[in-house]
């Protein structure tokens, strides 16, 4: 355990001078925009800081309001995410925005409790939520935030089934004035000092009080499970050309993995390589379709995906229900996942060398 009782106030001095400054945070003495604090925190979900900045950029500059964000098309907001990954997070945001514009009166709730009730606001958003945006006592827990708590209390539990304990006492050092900003500062100590390898322990405001620290072992927390080998899939896209500078897409169902994005018609993805006669039996269109050199790899949380990718060129025929011919240069504009991007970019590679 610590040597004393960690202080939220050494912690906030520190934030006061050393906070990041991050587009969707307010300035000192400025109220927080919870459109903004809601936006950036279902971006960041699973993704770094630097690559959300300029997509959150992008969606205020198109949407600056939740009333906005609610009344735009889906697709289009679906298109603007891509690249992001975790799709469902943008179907979600959707519709929490039309919830939040037509239940709400454009008010998101103030409290962590109402904030719960919203489509795709999950315990930690809605705590950060209430926290930073309302000044609500609430404590969110990040992947950094873990880090600093862990270490702080060397909690030797290995994750996930630490995240309890670590959430009991990261709310145990929450502070009722600035909870907020207490949020930000654990954050932001994860993100530049408490780092998950090479910690700048010396520079750190809670140096004298962490029991890692002390044991000099600060790298060995959070302790981790052994981690699981992930399993490989296979599959085969079909890339077929109408000989007018088309190609067929088409949008994957809203519920499972890449939900309501585009993709190149695919082959089921399963635990063995496919043979080709029998996922040619399984391609949009009968012809002559020819293997294309080279594989499409692709990591997954939960697996590893190898595509290979078929090309054929055929007449036009009307698209299949949840289809459609998109034009080969602009197919960049569609809201492709970027395992289809890694597709498109293989079998537009082929044609330049065919």
């Amino acid at each position: 355990m610590p040597v004393s009782q960690p202080r939220a106030v050494d912690l906030l001095d520190w934030y006061d001078a050393n906070r990041r400054r991050l587009p969707w945070r307010a300035e000192p003495g400025e109220v927080p925009d919870p459109y903004s604090v809601w936006l950036s925190e279902i971006m960041l979900q699973q993704t770094t800081v630097v690559t959300v900045i300029p997509y959150f950029n992008d969606f205020t500059a198109r949407w600056p309001t939740v009333v906005d964000l609610a009344a735009a098309n889906r697709d289009d907001i679906l298109k603007a995410w891509a690249g992001l990954g975790y799709y469902a997070r943008a179907r979600n945001l959707h519709a929490c925005a039309r919830v939040v514009a037509e239940d709400h009166s454009g008010t998101f709730p103030a409290t962590e409790k109402g904030l719960r009730a919203l489509p795709g606001v999950g315990a930690y958003t809605a705590a950060a939520v209430a926290a930073i945006a309302f000044g609500e006592k609430a404590t969110p827990v990040d992947g950094n935030i873990v880090r600093v708590t862990s270490r702080l209390f060397a909690v030797d539990e290995p994750m996930p089934k630490a995240r309890s304990e670590i959430e009991r006492l990261t709310a145990m050092l929450t502070p009722a004035d600035r909870p907020g900003d207490f949020a930000q500062a654990m954050m932001d100590l994860g993100a530049t000092i408490c780092a998950p390898k090479s910690p700048k322990c010396l520079m750190c405001p809670w140096n004298t009080v962490c029991a890692a620290q002390k044991a000099g072992s600060a790298e060995a927390y959070p302790r981790k499970a052994p981690k699981k080998q992930r399993p490989t899939r296979y599959g085969i896209c079909f890339w077929a050309e109408d000989g007018q500078g088309h190609v067929l897409v088409r949008t994957r169902p809203d519920k499972g993995l890449l939900g309501g994005m585009t993709e190149i018609p695919s082959t089921d993805w399963q635990s063995d390589p496919w043979d080709l006669s029998a996922a040619i039996a399984e391609g949009p269109v009968r012809g002559e379709w020819i293997l294309l050199d080279g594989d499409v790899n692709h990591t997954f949380t939960h697996f590893h995906l190898v595509l290979k990718v078929m090309r054929a060129k055929t007449a036009r025929f009307n698209a299949p229900e949840m289809a459609w011919w998109a034009k080969a240069t602009e197919i960049g504009l569609e809201a492709l996942p970027t395992v289809m991007k890694k597709v498109v970019n293989l079998a537009q590679s082929a044609n330049q060398e065919s």
